[in-house]
């Protein structure tokens, strides 16, 4: 064996070495996510008593009737509120997206006087925290009697910076605007041409951030938490809060359990069934062609 097979052996060795160590890591980070969600499950499946009782990581065998107690529950109806969660994320997700794309479309395929303009002042909103603002929707909201109303979770949600910054990143990465002129010259009307050629080039990046939208309107405690008062009205975050004034030592700790359980099982079930579409739109929306 020669010098420079040795060196190749070596530098082979050490690489197999790194690549073992890094999944080492990655599969100790995973296992650290992944424990509260386990763990969580094992609790929805334990009796009030196993749980005063102390810790375990195996399942018991109370997890229908604790499904069954948190269901029909008379003080926090978990149905109702799944329900209200899913129609605001729902709507919120689809306007969100739709017009975030729209918007990005009109600043990637136009040339107009205040156009650095209009991207900057869209980015400055981006660092404007809710809070700031939360007092003078309150008071805009109760000004036009649309408390525990949908509407005010839901027609916000057209503006969305975030989402507005993605997809322009996006756009300029997967569009070219050739196609957008050559739609032109065939006489495609312009939101003909967005509608039927634009959406679906830019398919990855709708189902990415219609993923992220619709997740974080269905976690969203803040502001519902303000404008909905009546409990036919009241999302899965505000019932789940409502638990923090119960007292605990009358209280059925597995039924408790399964109250969290259900309320974030839609989010596992997005990221579960559609993390090929996240990680799909993430890598290509990060190369700039």
């Amino acid at each position: 064996m020669n010098k420079n097979d040795a060196e190749s052996n070596r530098a082979k060795a050490s690489l197999l070495i790194s690549r073992i160590l890094v999944y080492i890591f990655l599969a100790f980070i995973t296992v650290l996510c992944l424990f509260s969600f386990y763990l969580l499950i094992i609790n929805s499946t334990r009796s009030n008593g196993e749980l005063q009782a102390g810790f375990t990581v195996v399942p018991s065998t109370h997890f229908i009737s604790n499904l069954k107690n948190a269901w029909t529950d008379a003080s926090i109806d978990i149905p109702r509120g799944m329900l209200n969660s899913f129609i605001i994320a729902t709507i919120s997700a689809l306007l969100t997206t739709y017009f975030s794309a729209l918007t990005a479309y009109g600043i990637h395929a136009y040339n107009f006087r205040f156009k650095k303009a209009c991207f900057t002042f869209i980015l400055a909103i981006m660092v404007i925290p809710t809070q700031v603002s939360a007092v003078g929707f309150v008071q805009l909201v109760n000004k036009y009697h649309l408390t525990n109303n949908y509407l005010p979770l839901i027609i916000p949600s057209v503006a969305a910076p975030v989402v507005f910054f993605y997809m322009k990143q996006y756009m300029e990465s997967t569009l070219p605007l050739e196609v957008v002129e050559a739609a032109r010259m065939d006489g495609s009307g312009e939101f003909s041409t967005f509608n039927k050629i634009v959406l679906p080039m830019i398919k990855p990046a709708l189902a990415v951030q219609m993923i992220f939208s619709f997740v974080a309107s269905w976690n969203n405690y803040f502001v519902p938490s303000l404008i909905l008062t009546k409990a036919e009205y009241k999302t899965v975050p505000i019932m789940i809060a409502q638990l923090r004034s119960a007292d605990y030592s009358k209280f059925d700790m597995g039924k408790v359990y399964m109250f969290i359980l259900l309320a974030i099982l839609p989010v596992m079930i997005v990221y579960i069934f559609l993390s090929k579409y996240i990680i799909k739109g993430v890598t290509a929306g990060s190369v700039k062609g």
